[in-house]
């Protein structure tokens, strides 16, 4: 008995240590590789391209501002090319890819990084109109898709890799507006193009990042979202929430601040080993939250999930209040 638990003790140590060794193994001639990434206005996308450029990597930076472009072409090197592009511009969008092909040639696109992303209104459900689910919508989603089959035949040129960045939010609901409906509908966009590209040698990696500080998360301008939504609402709403109810969430947000990671170097790491690992994983988490709390969260029932979420939220006033 006890040579049988040495033996599959060693199987697995040797298990670990070829999965470990297989994630460490890179490609080579990284130089003559284009990456187009997506939101390089700032945030993740604006540090993905600057670490690829310092990497060797041929950049191609969408950003959605003049003013985002110009910062960061300061920053990099003369290999890293800069475009303007509104991915809810259908033909922004085709003007780009087309201009990205005649740019790559016959090297193909070797990474797309789908990386821009809004975050909407966060508010209640019966707050909110079908007006306040469209704009991140459009962004997370259906920009994202149209980027990808644009620029899609470039990357299957290159058999290359296409990097979705998604959000624990594609896992887990944790609030009420279009954001987390946007990121299940990619998770479901992701499987079902890294499914479809395997026949061409097309790597297709999710993302899932925590809570991360970036502007996206700007705890400022989401309050004043919600605020501009409170302002509408009819009095029977008001009165089931209360008027204090916006001042308490955003107390209650503030206490759990140790929650949001710093490092936005986290995911991108992730990024850096789906494009460059000879055995690129199908999904990565980013961040200390992720890792410990949301996704273990997410394999769990529903009404523990339920549980520890609903213990967060601010009590009501009067929620029978009609």
């Amino acid at each position: 008995m006890l040579l049988l638990l040495f033996w599959v003790s060693a199987l697995l140590v040797l298990c670990a240590f070829l999965w470990n060794y297989k994630g460490q193994l890179k490609i080579a001639d990284i130089t003559d590789k284009y990456v187009f990434i997506t939101g390089c206005d700032t945030g993740f996308g604006n540090l993905a391209a600057r670490t690829f450029d310092k990497k060797g990597f041929r950049v191609i930076a969408a950003c959605l501002t003049e003013s985002g472009s110009t910062a960061l072409k300061a920053t990099a090197s003369e290999r890293l090319h800069t475009v303007l592009l509104d991915v809810t511009n259908p033909e922004n969008v085709k003007k780009t890819a087309q201009w990205v092909k005649s740019h790559v040639g016959e090297k193909g696109l070797w990474g797309l990084i789908n990386n821009a992303g809004v975050l909407g209104v966060l508010a209640p459900t019966d707050w909110l109109t079908v007006n306040d689910y469209r704009e991140p919508i459009e962004v997370n989603l259906f920009g994202l898709i149209d980027v990808t089959l644009n620029m899609l035949p470039l990357v299957k040129k290159a058999r290359g890799r296409v990097i979705n960045v998604s959000s624990i939010g594609g896992r887990l609901a944790f609030g009420g507006g279009g954001y987390t409906p946007s990121k299940y509908a990619v998770e479901g966009f992701n499987d079902s193009l890294r499914r479809d590209m395997k026949a061409f040698g097309v790597h297709v990696s999710c993302i899932e990042p925590g809570l991360f500080k970036t502007q996206l998360a700007d705890p400022i301008k989401t309050t004043e979202k919600k605020l501009a939504v409170w302002k509408h609402l009819s009095p029977d709403i008001k009165q089931q929430y209360g008027e204090g109810y916006i001042e308490k969430s955003l107390h209650k947000l503030k206490s759990n601040t140790s929650f949001v990671n710093l490092d936005l170097s986290l995911v991108v790491e992730c990024m850096d080993h789906a494009l460059t690992s000879v055995f690129p994983k199908t999904r990565y988490t980013a961040g200390k939250d992720a890792k410990t709390f949301w996704i273990p969260l997410s394999h769990m029932p529903a009404f523990l999930q339920d549980f520890l979420l609903l213990k967060q939220k601010v009590e009501l006033a009067n929620p029978k209040a009609v």
